[in-house]
């Protein structure tokens, strides 16, 4: 057994994990990483990246498909489904090297492929190393979660970490799960050629504004989507190309090939927690506000956390570590300025309150101000004019921002920085957006807020006038 001492080992070379381990040996400290899987995580192989490779290819099919609207001629495209994950491929092989062995190896930290469970409250065991170290970074990501649904341990079923390989189109795509990620590939297969139906317990979308939700389900409706609400898979029963999924209420879902998404579960088997007095929840990990364990030399950052699950909030934690474990000063989570987004088409993105949790929080002091996308002259130009954007504002003060329509998850991101630098209506109203551009919508909605208390305030006309009068 080699043993191993570090100031800091990280457990998973996912986002989070790589980003503590980046920054923490750029800064000086010793670090040893584990990574018993592949490098880049869930989100590089079988996440984020894979799945807006994947979303890419199915626009440029419907674009083709939907260009009369634009006097070109609509073709019916000619989709090579083994292509496009030769697409999906080439795209997480492009980004591959950022994450690589080879790459942090270069900045100086020690990586070890294998898993890691702790034997002590301060050593791990990895392989045949035993790792000392000074702090300890948990950053084990999640994985697809799996229900017992009677008869799918004998039936083919896809997730996300399969998906992405499959070769054959599915003529007939089952998804049970109407979340993100469920969303996400129902679109892109659809417009790849597939039937496609969502089955989903309760309400597609439903972390969601019902009122943006809404926006989305309508489209998906007019490609040709199937959305099953109030569905909850009681069993699923067939074989490879002839799969039936049934509710509890009674319908029957028929198709050749199921999706499984119906959200993700911690990876935290195999740590053996225990052994270093790290308590769990059902969630994940459980941790304070500084993102410490039950451990004191223990921090657990991303899914494995408990939390948010989007990769930019892994991101967001490795800057809390560093913060913490090398520089010795505080650092507290904070999720109000979080924002995220489903990359459907069209997008929805959101940050801070929805209007109904700003509703119960700020009550008779709550603004919600509106603004369509079929105002803006650029969503006119395009043909993208479905969508709006949805800001609640507490005394001149943003508190939630919501967005449905093209690019929504690009729109976010002004709101995203208002509210985690506190700032005020009036410091969008004083932007100047080119034109003619969709980012205009953020500056029209804050007029939208201000142009009731300018044009319809009696005082205002009042004082203009009296101006006007006395004026050279």
């Amino acid at each position: 057994m080699q043993e191993i001492k570090t100031d800091l080992l990280v457990i998973g070379a996912g986002s989070g994990g790589l980003s503590v381990a980046a920054g923490a040996v750029q800064m000086g400290a010793s670090v040893v990483l584990l990574e018993g899987h592949k490098m880049g995580g869930d989100c590089l192989n079988f996440g984020c990246v894979p799945s807006k490779a994947l979303i890419a290819s199915g626009k440029a099919a419907y674009a083709q498909s939907h260009a009369s609207q634009y006097g070109v001629a609509n073709v019916t495209p000619d989709v090579d489904y083994a292509a496009a994950k030769d697409h999906v491929a080439g795209v997480i092989a492009q980004i591959e090297p950022v994450d690589s062995q080879e790459r942090f190896e270069g900045l100086g930290v020690r990586v070890i492929r294998e898993f890691g469970a702790f034997v002590s409250p301060k050593q791990v065991k990895a392989g045949d190393h035993l790792i000392t170290a000074r702090r300890v970074i948990i950053a084990t990501g999640s994985s697809p979660f799996v229900p017992p649904i009677p008869g799918l341990d004998t039936v083919p079923y896809e997730t996300n970490e399969t998906i992405f390989e499959l070769r054959e189109k599915p003529a007939h795509l089952l998804v049970i799960g109407g979340g993100p990620i469920g969303m996400e590939m129902a679109q892109a297969h659809r417009r790849m050629g597939c039937e496609v139906t969502v089955i989903e317990g309760a309400k597609v979308l439903g972390q969601d504004d019902p009122e943006l939700a809404q926006v989305v389900i309508e489209q998906f409706k007019a490609e040709g989507i199937a959305i099953e609400e109030d569905a909850l898979a009681s069993e699923v029963r067939g074989k490879a190309g002839a799969i039936e999924v049934e509710a509890k209420d009674g319908r029957v879902f028929k198709g050749t090939h199921l999706l499984m998404a119906v959200g993700r579960k911690p990876n935290i088997d195999g740590l053996n927690l225990d052994a270093a007095g790290i308590e769990t929840t059902k969630r994940g990990i459980k941790v304070d506000a500084s993102m410490r364990t039950t451990n004191r030399r223990v921090y657990a950052i991303g899914d494995v956390a408990g939390g948010l699950q989007f990769t930019h909030m892994a991101g967001y934690h490795a800057g809390l570590i560093i913060r913490q474990a090398l520089l010795g000063l505080p650092a507290k989570e904070r999720t109000d300025h979080i924002p995220w987004a489903t990359y459907t088409d069209p997008e929805i993105a959101h940050v801070g309150l929805t209007e109904e949790a700003a509703r119960k929080e700020h009550g008779g002091n709550l603004d919600v101000v509106r603004f369509p996308y079929n105002h803006n002259d650029r969503a006119i130009a395009e043909r993208k004019t479905d969508g709006l954007i949805k800001v609640m504002v507490v005394r001149g003060r943003p508190v939630g921002a919501s967005v449905a329509g093209a690019q929504a998850g690009e729109l976010i991101n002004l709101w995203a920085f208002i509210l985690a630098n506190q700032l005020k209506m009036k410091h969008v109203a004083n932007m100047v957006a080119p034109y003619p551009t969709l980012g205009e919508i953020n500056k029209r909605v804050a007029g939208a807020y201000f142009s009731p208390k300018l044009f319809d305030n009696p005082m205002i006309k009042r004082v203009v006038g009296f101006i006007q009068r006395w004026l050279p």
